[in-house]
């Protein structure tokens, strides 16, 4: 896909933002502690001051294994929970500073579709409460007008109009994730985060899906950051693509540069496991090791436990994102030893 980006100014970013979650010790733990039992608090680093912008129009794929801060930083920006460290702005305002209307508009703006919608809709409403009571709450639609406009809704997301006074167990999964849509889309948001919003559903309802959220885009101009660990699926819906590892961000394209040229390590490990048609008799070998603990993050490199690459310096420093070709950032030591090599093989010999 092109790149629709044409505004300087991030429909929402995130800037050095930080996700921790701590378990302070309780009564007993303290008390074991005065006899030395040498019990610390728990932090897990869910999110580790990450940057990432998203700009009005835009498709942004954000990937990376379970566990990496995906679903947490897409709560964070979607101002569903509060960032520890760093800031969120929307429009180029921070957050914090959005008081009244502002923080009310904002909050309809942004809205979320979950991975499960069975866990996230009331079994005790029906359908056109469900889809119906934020609009009305805020005053978007009148009572009366409230069955006609969730009507409207429902057909556009595919749904059958009469199954308005249903309840969500009296639905597949395909048409509970309707209704979360239908749901996202009563309130008029400009950006939706997706979180893994198709991955529970059979092959054939997820490219329904997908293709509904592409129709979306462009009749209600609206914007995605799209969580998935699916790269297949987010190479071909995707404007830009986001790759995750513990809770930091180590490269970012487009699709088709990322894939061509993936320059991260982790990024060229996830692709080379992607099914291929033309390529049957290669065998399956998954990234050495488990994912670090988010409790106790190694130094340097978060990704350096497991890298066949990696150094002295990949275990002590912590790498900063780099752009290495345009529109094409990895954090990674091994791109300053591709320049550094290019310039000493590009440079004239000394006479």
């Amino acid at each position: 896909m092109t790149n629709p980006r044409v505004e300087t100014v991030p429909l929402i970013e995130a800037v050095d933002v930080s996700r921790r979650f701590s378990r302070k010790l309780d009564y007993a733990e303290k008390i074991a502690n005065l006899f030395g039992a040498g019990l610390e608090e728990k932090t897990v680093h869910a999110v580790d001051e990450v940057n990432l912008a998203v700009y009005p129009g835009e498709v942004v794929g954000l990937v990376g294994e379970s566990g990496c801060g995906k679903s947490t930083l897409g709560r964070v920006m979607a101002g569903i929970m509060p960032a520890s460290g760093g800031e969120v702005r929307w429009k180029g305002r921070p957050l914090t500073s959005l008081h009244g209307e502002d923080k009310r508009a904002m909050r309809l703006s942004a809205q979320m579709i979950f991975q499960d919608p069975m866990s996230t809709l009331n079994p005790r409403k029906r359908v056109i409460d469900l889809i119906g009571e934020a609009p009305k709450v805020h005053g978007i639609v009148k009572g009366r007008e409230m069955r006609d406009y969730v009507a409207a809704l429902a057909e556009r997301v595919g749904l059958d109009p009469s199954y308005l006074d249903r309840f969500p167990h009296q639905f597949s999964g395909g048409q509970r994730q309707r209704i979360g849509i239908a749901r996202a889309l009563a309130v008029k948001p400009k950006l939706l985060v997706c979180d893994e919003s198709v991955a529970a559903l059979d092959v054939s309802i997820q490219a329904q899906i997908l293709n509904l959220f592409m129709d979306l885009k462009r009749e209600f101009g609206l914007t995605y950051l799209f969580i998935s660990h699916d790269l297949g699926v987010v190479k071909h819906i995707c404007d830009r693509v986001v790759v995750m590892y513990l809770g930091r961000v180590v490269e970012s394209a487009t699709p088709d540069e990322l894939f061509d040229n993936p320059k991260h390590p982790y990024t060229q490990a996830l692709i080379r496991e992607l099914p291929s048609v033309t390529d049957r008799r290669r065998v399956f070998t998954p990234i050495k090791g488990e994912i670090p603990s988010p409790l106790h993050p190694p130094p340097g490199c978060h990704f350096h436990p497991r890298c066949p690459m990696a150094f002295d310096r990949c275990r002590v420093e912590r790498p900063v994102l780099k752009e290495t070709a345009a529109g094409h950032v990895s954090a990674c030591h091994l791109n300053d030893l591709a320049t550094h090599q290019a310039t000493h093989a590009t440079a004239e010999p000394v006479i």
